[in-house]
């Protein structure tokens, strides 16, 4: 019966892995009609605000104004800021939105792939249960039954796997995040002290690398997500730290700015901490699932072991 096992293993797993598949593309499509919708409203606000930065460089009636008034170069400033904050955005939204398309792409022919597996997998259970009737009548087909939930058991066990693995990497750059974070902080209190460029430039180094950090773990919680798309669980993974885009303190001198920054350092730490939260939640309920399959699997092989003595198989 060896080359049925065999067989009826391969097309379990693929038949789980059909499944997962489908409910992948189903989150990776709601995923992509949110982000679409969220790349289209980012490009408006940055071509609105690159307008409003075009207006006042052609020197227009609103520009003469603020030449009259001696702001010109501070308006031109905070509409420069605006545009680049709008941007940064709306690429970080794009560079996403790319990915989900290429991860749906890769689902839709994997799928694919896999379309006639089920069909497959019932006709040679079908052959092994003829089989094993023939050969140990109840008894093997009760065997038969086991074997088939273990290898569904073995197939989870890999699916969870994978959903942790995907877990823990979105925590690893959380937790880079929140040591940027604090780092960025501390230096924000002694640039508020009086400590000068240096101190200041060492902020905005670690807002910067928190900054390039952020993109990397929205892709992260996002295929983290998606592997959760067949578990039951109720997770919403979204962080998003706009906050503190060093611009802001670039281009306003003073200290009401660097309040302004160490605020949103402040706000978004808390952002990343309910973040790494929500994750240890999720990481501890599916280690909860992994050690009820593998009590399961030890209690099904136990039952096995006790039956398969007397199948002439």
């Amino acid at each position: 019966m060896s080359h049925y096992d065999e067989q009826l293993s391969q097309l379990q797993a693929q038949c789980a892995r059909k499944k997962k598949l489908e409910a992948a593309i189903a989150e990776l499509r709601t995923q992509r009609d949110t982000y679409t919708a969220r790349a289209k409203e980012l490009e408006q606000v940055f071509r609105e605000e690159q307008a409003d930065v075009d207006r006042l460089e052609e020197r227009n009636l609103s520009a003469f104004f603020y030449n009259v008034i001696g702001k010109m170069d501070e308006k031109l400033t905070q509409e420069k800021q605006e545009a680049y904050a709008a941007r940064v955005k709306y690429d970080a939204v794009a560079r996403e939105l790319a990915g989900i398309e290429e991860d749906l792409r890769r689902c839709e022919a994997e799928l694919h792939s896999l379309h006639d597996c089920e069909s497959r997998y019932a006709a040679v259970k079908l052959e092994k249960t003829q089989a094993v009737k023939v050969a140990g009548g109840d008894t093997a087909e009760k065997i038969l039954n086991l074997e088939e939930r273990v290898s569904y058991l073995k197939s989870q066990e890999r699916e969870l796997k994978e959903a942790v693995a995907a877990g823990q990497d979105a925590l690893a750059t959380a937790e880079q995040i929140a040591d940027n974070l604090n780092s960025a902080e501390n230096w924000g209190i002694w640039d508020l002290a009086g400590g000068g460029l240096f101190a200041d430039l060492a902020k905005h180094s670690h807002l910067d690398d928190a900054q390039s950090s952020v993109e990397s773990l929205q892709s992260q919680l996002r295929r983290f997500k998606t592997e959760l798309a067949d578990v039951t669980i109720d997770a919403d993974f979204q962080v998003s730290i706009e906050g503190f885009l060093r611009v802001a303190d670039y281009f306003f001198d003073g200290i009401f700015a660097d309040w302004a920054v160490l605020d949103r350092i402040h706000q978004s730490q808390d952002q990343v901490q309910d973040t790494k939260s929500k994750i240890h939640s999720v990481l501890s309920y599916l280690q909860t699932l992994m050690d009820h399959v593998t009590t399961e699997k030890a209690d099904i092989q136990h039952q096995i072991e006790h039956l398969v003595d007397s199948v002439p198989i």
